[in-house]
C-alpha cells in the first residue's frame, strides 16, 4: 500500500508539473512569437530562423523557470541535481557529439548509394549555421532537462528503471505528434530515440550524454539536408527525393525511416551493453574497496583492544 501510495504521489507531481509546464511555457512562447514578429493571420506563414532562435530562447526561460520552482518549492532540491554535474563527464559529451554526426553521416552516404536520395549543391551560409547550432542546443537542453532531468528522474523515484524508461520515452514521442508529416511510423521511431536519449541517463542520472546526442542527431541531420522531425530548417547540404518511402524518410526526414530504427536499435543496444559491462566490472572493485575498509575498521579496534587491555593490566 505503501509502495502504490509513493507512485501515486510520483505520478500527481508529474501531472502537475505538465499541466504547469504547459501553462507557462506556453505563455513564455507567444510572448517570444509577438517579440520575434510572427504573423498569426497567415495560416501559410513561414518563421525565419531568426524568429524561431528567439522562440526557444524564451521556451529555454520558460522550461528552466518551471522546473526551478517544482526543484525549490515542491522537491526541494538543488537544480544542479538534475543532472549537470560536469566531472568527469566531457569525454561523455564528445562522444554524444560524435556518435550522433556518424549515424546521420553514414544515413546520408546510404540513401546516396541506394539512389534515394540525390544531391543538389552546397548552399554554406556561416550566419545560418551559426543559428542552426545556437537553435539545435537549446532544443537540445531544454528536451534533456524536461524529459529525462526531470520526468524519469521522478519516474525512477517510484517505479523500476526500465518502466520509467519507457514512459519518458512515450512521452518523448507524444509531444511530437502535432509535428508536421507525422504518422504513426515516426512517432515509432520517435519513441526508440526517447530510449536512446534516457537508457545513459538511467545508468549515471546525468545529462550531458543525453544533451550531446541529442544536439548532434538533430544539427547534422538537418546540415546533411534531412528535414528534422517534419520540419524544414537550413541545410549546408541539399538534395532532391523523387519519391517518399519508408526507406529515405520523405517529408519527415531520416526519422521516417528505417534505417534510422536500424540506427537506434544498434544504438540502445551498444549503450546497454556498455553500462553492464561496466556494472560487472566496477562491483567488484567495489566489494574489494569495502572488504579493505572492515580489514582497516577491524584492525584499529583491536589496536585499541590490545592498547585498552595492556593499560589496565
Amino acid at each position: 500500500m505503501n509502495n502504490i501510495g509513493i507512485r501515486m504521489n510520483t505520478i500527481g507531481r508529474i501531472f502537475l508539473f505538465i499541466i504547469c509546464y504547459l501553462i507557462i511555457v506556453g505563455i513564455f512562447q507567444y510572448v517570444g512569437s509577438l517579440i520575434a514578429g510572427f504573423d498569426f493571420t497567415n495560416l501559410e506563414y513561414e518563421e525565419t530562423s531568426k524568429q524561431l532562435l528567439i522562440v526557444g530562447f524564451f521556451d529555454l526561460f520558460g522550461t528552466f523557470l518551471v522546473i526551478w520552482l517544482f526543484m525549490k518549492f515542491v522537491e526541494k532540491k538543488e537544480f544542479i541535481t538534475l543532472g549537470f554535474q560536469t566531472k568527469n563527464r566531457f569525454n561523455e559529451f564528445i562522444f554524444g557529439i560524435i556518435l550522433g554526426l556518424t549515424i546521420m553521416l553514414i544515413g546520408y552516404l546510404l540513401l546516396i548509394y541506394l539512389k534515394e536520395i540525390f544531391f543538389l549543391n552546397v548552399n554554406f551560409d556561416f550566419k545560418e549555421l551559426i543559428i542552426s547550432i545556437i537553435l539545435f542546443t537549446i532544443v537540445a537542453i531544454v528536451e534533456e532537462t524536461l524529459l529525462r532531468g526531470y520526468v524519469l528522474r521522478n519516474l525512477m523515484s517510484s517505479f523500476n528503471k526500465y518502466t520509467a524508461l519507457i514512459a519518458s520515452s512515450i512521452l518523448f514521442s507524444v509531444m511530437h505528434s502535432f509535428n508536421p508529416n507525422i504518422d504513426l511510423f515516426s512517432l515509432f521511431n520517435l519513441f526508440l530515440a526517447g530510449i536512446v536519449l534516457g537508457l545513459s541517463y538511467i545508468h549515471t542520472k546525468n545529462l550531458w550524454f543525453p544533451i550531446a546526442i541529442h544536439l548532434s542527431w538533430n544539427l547534422f541531420q538537418t546540415l546533411f539536408g534531412f528535414n528534422v522531425s517534419g520540419k524544414d530548417t537550413y541545410s549546408i547540404i541539399e538534395f532532391k527525393i523523387k519519391e517518399g518511402n519508408l526507406i529515405n524518410g520523405g517529408a519527415f526526414g531520416f526519422e521516417g525511416s528505417y534505417l534510422s530504427i536500424i540506427a537506434e536499435i544498434i544504438t540502445i543496444l551498444g549503450i546497454g551493453i556498455y553500462y553492464n559491462r561496466k556494472k560487472l566490472t566496477t562491483t567488484p572493485c567495489k566489494k574489494k574497496l569495502l572488504v579493505k575498509a572492515c580489514l582497516r575498521k577491524s584492525s584499529r579496534i583491536f589496536l585499541v583492544h590490545v592498547l585498552f587491555t595492556n593499560f589496565i593490566a
